[in-house]
């Protein structure tokens, strides 16, 4: 019986093969689409999980409140990490990091820029990153280990059996590789080339930092199995408090590492929500694509029910069950769906390449994985289900005698389950479009927006070897050649809000303040090079004025905070230097484009704090020109290592590059939703064009013009997408709205949006069944009433 199942369904494919097409091409593009959103989400879920010890891994944070709302931050200073370990019986151990950072690796004259980080000695004991040689136990505890990947040995030494070579590290040290690590999975917080030992931090900067005010590292804790986080968490709060003799306020809590990948938002010092908002986002999107090519199935499938009305009834006739007659359509359906899964597998691997650049993975399809082909044959099974469950029960139901004697008539109905499928798949697609559009504003909204400096023609460099310490060499050459109308440096970029502070003190302030400053270091002429807007005195100028060694600026954001009324002269304590302010300039984005612009404190020459050289090009000559004699004067003067010039404004775009990921991702979906609707779309249209032949040849017998008859085969059509624009409407306004509670810098939801959006539906659907309408109404009356 199986056997006649599996041929009648093939048979039935074979003879209709139009619709066959539409129904596996749809399935295709909805399996292909929802098995790369799995596969990427299955990525994310996983990060950073693959750990043997995850359940007992946890990131410190900090917590405090600031002016009535209490923060989180993951940054945490030196010394805590040794001070639970040993303070804490319930802590393992502890291990602490560095951010990584681009540094110059030279081996026999191979020069590399290539990017690693520092890290304790039990870091390979708690995390689990396998070596390919090297010890894990002792690979990072001399001073000059270095822990290299597979993928960077290859790349520098040409091959991975490196153990015991030497190195030289920024033309300064010697470091000999302790380990080789096989190559790291790619859903991995720990992304670098290479891992230093901690011990070299202090060689490296010269210090070992003591202060419990620095939050500038990363301190990772491996709890034992049996210890409690509630309750390690009340004993650790006040660390910072006990060990900074209460000069710092802020609370310690561990947080399951586990997690910290997908919840890392928090709102008053609870988490809520991240990166598994995205998440759940795409995974509702791929339910649906699904659910949209299925719905082409089960309304191609009922529509032809009067074509296979009389197969029921004589099936019925002679002794069939509903339950056979159930199987049998649910194997069609099942048998579509296994053509469509094959499909789909090469549809996702064409398309994977365009999807890991939109998601910025390196995702692969597991075909050597067993579990991967199970849950295809589970996700073939389910998709065939859904899409042939409806059509199933609603065929096997006929009455055989009503079907035979020719009574039998499909529902004529306001609103059949057809027509409600039909609605429901552009619901979703007018949703998507209303989405797409809004979240490209949204970014293009934040990319006009005013960011208080001249991005154009300026440039920086990191500094490395003899850079900082030939600045002023540097500076003059660039200037008297022509290449720079502008020289400064920094300790941070102008596109990166990367340090911070609320330690500063002034006269007047609330004792009971606590106002988060962002803060920036430079040598003098930082408003000149940046083209910063002045609104009051002058730039720090310590050649022109003597005093400026302890000069600040302010922005106007920190004017206000401060609420002076005259900010010049006055005295600002911060790092025990008493700073004066001789400057005020216009607010500049620094960090987020979404977000208003945070009080801002710019130190002068005695904060010694510097880390980038930025330089505006001369308009005067070629930009090309301009690079070739900047790297000239820099190899000069620092020619161990390599001219490496960044231009801000690309740099800029950057901020944006995650919202883009979420625009492309939701336009590409999108537009595969509109393609699923119009298939099935078209193919419904093309039945009912079918089926009311005669009716369209009588009516054109009595002079209907081919207008009439289109607009009569169109707009039953219209009409359902226009339901569904009414429905889609406010659950989009909804769904963006809320989206857009994320920023505070935001673009307002206009009406016109709704508009654009549902007119593009109506044209989008009116095209597709317009072929059809318009080859119906232009086909000769009498081939169509020559059986009459």
């Amino acid at each position: 019986m199986f056997k006649n199942y599996i041929k009648i369904a093939w048979r039935s494919l074979l003879k209709n093969k139009g619709f066959s097409f539409i129904n596996i091409t749809g399935l295709s593009i909805g399996m292909a689409a929802a098995m790369l959103i799995a596969l990427w989400i299955k990525n994310e879920v996983g990060f950073d999980r693959f750990h043997s010890n995850i359940d007992n891994l946890y990131v410190a944070f900090n917590r405090a409140n600031f002016e009535g709302e209490i923060g989180c931050w993951s940054t945490t200073p030196n010394p805590l990490g040794p001070a639970l370990k040993q303070e804490f019986p319930e802590v393992r151990s502890s291990v602490r990091t560095t951010s990584a950072e681009s540094h110059q690796i030279d081996y026999n004259g191979k020069k590399i820029q290539a990017d690693g980080f520092n890290a304790d000695s039990g870091f390979l004991k708690i995390f689990s990153f396998p070596l390919l040689s090297g010890n894990k136990n002792i690979a990072l505890n001399g001073v000059y280990n270095i822990v290299v990947t597979e993928n960077f040995a290859e790349k520098l030494f040409g091959t991975s059996n490196v153990l015991g070579k030497i190195i030289k590290f920024d033309n300064k040290f010697n470091l000999t590789v302790s380990g080789v690590l096989k190559k790291l999975p790619s859903n991995t917080r720990f992304q670098s080339d290479f891992i230093i030992s901690w011990a070299f931090i202090k060689l490296q900067y010269g210090r070992d930092d003591p202060y419990w005010g620095n939050n500038s590292y990363k301190t990772f804790v491996e709890l034992q199995p049996n210890a409690s986080l509630q309750q390690v968490n009340q004993k650790i709060k006040d660390i910072t408090i006990r060990h900074s003799n209460k000069q710092e306020d802020n609370e310690v809590f561990l947080f399951p590492l586990s997690d910290f990948y997908l919840h890392n938002v928090f709102k008053n010092g609870l988490p809520s929500g991240g990166r598994i908002d995205v998440i759940k986002l795409f995974a509702v999107i791929a339910g649906f694509i699904l659910l949209i090519a299925c719905i082409n199935f089960t309304n191609l499938s009922t529509a032809r029910s009067e074509k296979r009305a009389k197969e029921v009834g004589v099936r019925k006739a002679v002794g069939a069950l509903k339950n056979s007659l159930i199987g049998q359509f649910l194997l069609e359906s099942v048998i579509v769906a296994f053509i469509a899964g094959v499909i789909a597998v090469i549809l996702a691997q064409l398309c994977l390449g365009y999807f890991n650049t939109l998601v910025q993975w390196q995702l692969v399809m597991p075909y050597t994985d067993v579990e991967f082909w199970v849950g295809m044959l589970c996700f073939i099974l389910f998709t065939g289900l859904l899409a042939g469950c409806y059509p199933a029960l609603y065929l096997s139901s006929f009455k055989p005698i009503e079907v035979l004697k020719g009574t039998f008539r499909s529902a004529n109905i306001l609103i059949t389950p057809r027509k409600a499928l039909v609605i429901l798949q552009f619901t979703f697609a007018v949703v998507m479009i209303i989405s797409t559009i809004i979240i490209r504003r949204q970014i293009q909204y934040a990319q006009n927006r005013d960011q208080g400096y001249d991005k154009g023609s300026l440039l920086y460099s990191w500094f490395s070897g003899d850079m900082e310490k030939n600045y002023n060499l540097i500076k003059n050459d660039l200037l008297s050649s022509g290449v720079a109308t502008a020289v400064s440096i920094t300790n941070q970029t102008m596109v990166s809000a990367g340090s911070n502070s609320w330690g500063l003190t002034w006269e007047g302030k609330d004792p009971n303040a606590k106002i988060v400053f962002d803060q920036m270091a430079t040598k003098g002429d930082f408003t000149k090079t940046m083209k910063l807007k002045m609104v009051l005195g002058h730039d720090i100028d310590p050649e022109k004025f003597a005093t400026d060694s302890t000069a600040c600026l302010l922005n106007q954001s920190a004017v206000k905070a401060m609420k002076f009324k005259n900010p010049l002269g006055q005295i600002i304590d911060k790092d025990f230097v008493k700073w004066h302010v001789v400057g005020v300039f216009k607010d500049f984005i620094w960090g987020s484009p979404f977000e208003h612009m945070n009080p801002m404190l710019v130190m002068g020459p005695k904060s010694d704090w510097n880390n980038v050289i930025n330089y505006r090009l001369s308009p005067n000559q070629p930009v090309s020109a301009s690079l070739k004699k900047a790297e000239a004067i820099f190899k000069k003067y620092n020619p161990a290592f390599p001219f490496t010039p960044l231009f801000v404004d690309q740099e800029y775009l950057t901020k944006f590059k995650e919202q883009q990921r979420t625009s492309k991702l939701a336009g590409s979906f999108a537009l595969l939703t509109i393609i699923i609707s119009c298939l099935g779309l078209f193919g419904l249209a093309a039945y009912m064009a079918g089926n009311r032949t005669k009716e369209i040849g009588v009516r054109k017998v009595l002079g209907a013009s081919v207008a009439n008859i289109a607009t009569l085969i169109s707009k039953d059509f219209i009409k359902l997408v226009m339901v569904s624009i009414i429905i889609a409407t406010p659950i989009a306004w909804y769904a963006m709205n809320t989206w857009l509670q994320n920023f505070t810098y935001r673009v307002a939801v206009e009406w016109w949006v709704f508009v654009m959006a549902g007119t593009s539906a109506i044209l989008i659907a009116l095209i597709t069944v317009s072929f059809q309408s318009i080859k119906a109404a232009v086909a000769n009356p009498v081939k169509s009433l020559r059986s009459e």
